[in-house]
């Protein structure tokens, strides 16, 4: 159900969801977090309240949009509540600010945050260059940014160090969790050498492969390549070279180690929904996050 209220207040609004909650039930409760989302245009919005819904699933929240409209107008509040089937597990709250408003958007978020819960914050595009000390990154204690989407992916990525705060992270991060783990279990494999150089090849404009190198010169000795190409990661030991490789748009990875057989592994490229839930999962701060985009300095691109 989509129920709009347009040129209204936050008044009229809390109102609303709150004679919605009395005739379909205590929505709020269970919920774990506050959801603030800050789309920078209307295809972004919807794309990001789909991410939101399928997160919610595993995380009951409330989700508020805040979408900047014409900043040249007269001052105006429009509002959509969704629930049900079309909030996923929790309630969806769009502003849509004009004029003054759109200036100020944390003002008109801060009547919806639920009591007693932390909050996240979510740029699904564009993102401050500090997400910590952006007015509605001030609200939250996680700070979702997405650099995959940006005009130049590798200095969006980049750029996420010299504003890095405690409880900052990117989807780009959580699209190669997997990738990490693999890596990181055949690693712990003999012969235990060290890894004496590392090559992340991929993309350009795939700022996943960049954190991911960073991660690696983070935690080896030995040189970290950056290339352009063929989808893969190889680690070179003084008797073995590990490659952990997929096609672009493949489902399937192929894991290689040096006299050993060939392992077939499922490593589909993740979405941003299953990303947002695994960043919902912890609301700490992610200390390894920092260490990779620190050791991005360190990458060699060739």
């Amino acid at each position: 159900m989509i129920v709009e209220l347009a040129d209204t207040t936050t008044n009229e609004i809390n109102k609303k969801i709150i004679g919605i909650r009395e005739e379909g039930g205590a929505l709020t409760l269970g919920r774990v977090l506050t959801l603030v989302i800050t789309p920078d245009c209307e295809e972004t919005l919807e794309s990001a309240i789909e991410a939101a819904n399928f997160a919610s699933r595993e995380h009951p929240c409330r989700v508020i949009v805040a979408l900047a409209g014409d900043r040249s107008a007269a001052p105006r509040l429009d509002a959509e509540l969704r629930v049900g089937r079309d909030a996923g597990a929790g309630e969806v709250v769009v502003l849509r600010l004009s004029g003054e408003l759109a200036d100020h958007a944390d003002s008109v978020v801060l009547p919806f945050l639920l009591p007693d819960t932390p909050v996240v914050a979510w740029w699904p595009a564009t993102a401050p260059p500090v997400p910590s000390e952006d007015p509605l990154g001030r609200l939250a204690i996680r700070r979702i940014t997405d650099a995959t989407l940006a005009e130049d992916p590798l200095e969006a990525i980049k750029s996420r160090l010299p504003g890095y705060a405690p409880g900052d992270t990117d989807i780009a991060w959580s699209r190669v969790t997997y990738w990490r783990a693999l890596l990181a279990s055949a690693i712990d494999e003999p012969p235990h050498e060290p890894i004496e150089k590392a090559v992340v090849s991929g993309l350009k404009s795939e700022p996943a492969l960049d954190i991911m190198a960073g991660w690696l010169a983070s935690r080896i000795d030995g040189e970290v390549i950056r290339a352009v190409g063929t989808l893969k990661v190889e680690l070179h030991r003084a008797s073995e070279m590990i490659t952990l490789s997929r096609p672009q748009d493949g489902l399937t990875a192929t894991l290689s180690r040096t006299s050993r057989p060939v392992a077939l592994v499922p490593l589909a490229r993740r979405d941003v929904p299953d990303c947002l839930a695994e960043e919902l999962r912890r609301l700490d701060a992610d200390e390894i996050y920092r260490e990779a985009l620190t050791g991005i300095e360190k990458v060699v691109y060739r």
